[in-house]
């Protein structure tokens, strides 16, 4: 592999940004300043470690106006809907500090006389973060921010698409007088980072990406008794019931779809209608489709750019295209959008009925602007359509009865599920995945039992 990291933008195919990889000497460096810092930072109060990272977090909102074009740069978001990515850091950023006393508070036993007894949560050491490029921020800060709040020193390798983000994070806890070592950035190439995953000083890894890209790290680590949280795939089901506001309902689903070009591990992929509605839902998901405007990313107008590579896009040209020949019907016309041109990463959004789950779009993870819509005759057809999934992700309920989802809910196998709202993380709420989506949990009170461990203390008084 070469010795440099080339990030070839999605907006006009140039190079945008070059970095070298780290060399086995840097990281050898960078792991042993790693866990100097560390064996200090565990002893620092966790209400001074918030000041630091609510330093880091002030910092990186303030850089909001040189943020965006730069990312659009790197991965083609519109610059216009990369402010919503901050403002999500900053949500989960402050939550996951406001929350670190109590989550990591010594847990009480009842009572006993003649002894004292409490578990303590310790950190894990070094946590490797390895973070995908579709929210750079939002996913490395998930794991970041509550890994050093918990007395954890951190490395982050972030993808060769956005070196920049990692750079960005150690800009602000530079700016933020965070100890030197406690956090730092790599950037590496795969091998580098299966060795990293191999060495003794990591205590823990963070993924997020493919399930390819998971299996390869659960590899690399399974020579050695370390913590894996695992973030992956996801073919995320919507079921519309008959009882919906339709209105609504059309308007976050198509959002929830094509938001980001539909790169989002928790994008709507697949969507199940009830018949009494079916017509007019999808009647209204596609005249609204037909009013997004792909195009440059950088003009502000443009509210769906390109996807990350061309490679990505003609994936999803292919599931389409098949789909269709099996029997499916293509409901947008492409060429309403004059940037949508085969062989660039510039793709129309696409909405697909008469689909069934013999085809690949409505099974495999697309990542991408296309979604399937299926006609259902009843709860119990939702739930056993959206059950026949190798990913368990998040999955929503478009409904006015709030115990029907409820109930629903209960029956679906998924990390997350959503009544009327979708493609959003609540920090307050475990992250978690099920079957291929993944394992582990990051956010909420129980993210910080993953990066940290108990010990359990046992007093006895002498008499």
């Amino acid at each position: 592999m070469s010795a440099t990291q080339k990030t070839i933008s999605p907006v006009d195919g140039s190079v945008y940004v070059e970095r070298p990889y780290a060399s086995a000497k840097e990281i050898a460096t960078t792991l042993a300043s790693a866990g100097a810092a560390q064996t200090a930072w565990r002893n620092v109060p966790i209400a001074e470690r918030a000041q630091y990272c609510t330093r880091f977090t002030d910092a990186f909102v303030a850089k909001t106006d040189d943020i965006a074009p730069e990312l659009t740069w790197q991965m083609g978001r519109p610059v216009s809907a990369v402010p919503g990515e901050v403002r999500g850091f900053e949500e989960r950023a402050r939550y996951m500090i406001d929350i670190a006393p109590t989550a990591l508070a010594d847990v009480q036993t009842e009572p006993k006389a003649g002894f004292t007894r409490f578990i303590r949560r310790e950190p894990l050491g070094i946590v490797l973060t390895v973070a995908a490029w579709n929210y750079p921020y939002l996913i490395a800060v998930n794991s970041v921010v509550p890994a050093i709040m918990a007395g954890n020193a951190v490395i982050l390798k972030h993808s060769s698409q956005t070196p920049l983000c990692g750079e960005r994070f150690a800009q602000c806890f530079n700016e933020a007088g965070l100890p030197e070592g406690v956090f730092q950035v790599l950037h590496l190439d795969h091998a580098s980072t299966e060795q990293a995953i191999k060495d003794p000083r990591i205590d823990f890894v963070a993924f997020t990406g493919s399930v390819g890209g998971g299996h390869s790290i659960q590899q690399a680590a399974s020579s050695r008794f370390v913590g894996t949280g695992l973030e992956l795939g996801g073919k995320d089901p919507a079921y519309v019931r008959s009882d919906v506001n339709l209105t609504h309902a059309i308007e976050n689903t198509v959002d929830g779809a094509f938001f980001n070009s539909g790169q989002s591990c928790c994008a709507i992929e697949r969507i199940y209608v009830h018949e009494k509605l079916y017509d007019s839902f999808v009647e209204g998901f596609v005249d609204l489709t037909k009013q997004y405007r792909l195009g440059n990313p950088l003009e502000p107008e443009t509210n769906l750019g390109p996807l990350v590579r061309t490679s990505a896009a003609d994936f999803v040209r292919k599931q389409s295209d098949e789909a269709v020949a099996a029997g499916a019907r293509a409901l947008v016309d492409s060429s309403l959008f004059r940037a949508n041109k085969p062989g660039t990463p510039y793709l129309a959004p696409q909405v697909l009925v008469d689909v069934d789950h013999n085809m690949r779009v409505m099974t495999e993870e697309s990542f991408g602007p296309v979604v399937g819509i299926m006609k259902v005759r009843s709860d119990e057809e939702a739930i056993d359509l959206m059950n026949d999934s190798d990913y368990g992700l998040t999955a929503s309920i478009w409904t006015e009865d709030e115990q029907a989802a409820i109930e629903i809910g209960d029956r679906v196998n998924t990390g997350t599920w959503f009544m009327n709202r979708a493609d959003y993380l609540d920090p307050a709420l475990a992250w978690v995945g099920v079957k291929d989506s993944g394992r582990g949990c990051t956010l909420s009170t129980v993210g910080y039992e993953h990066l940290t461990r108990p010990k359990s203390f046992h007093l006895r008084t002498a008499t």
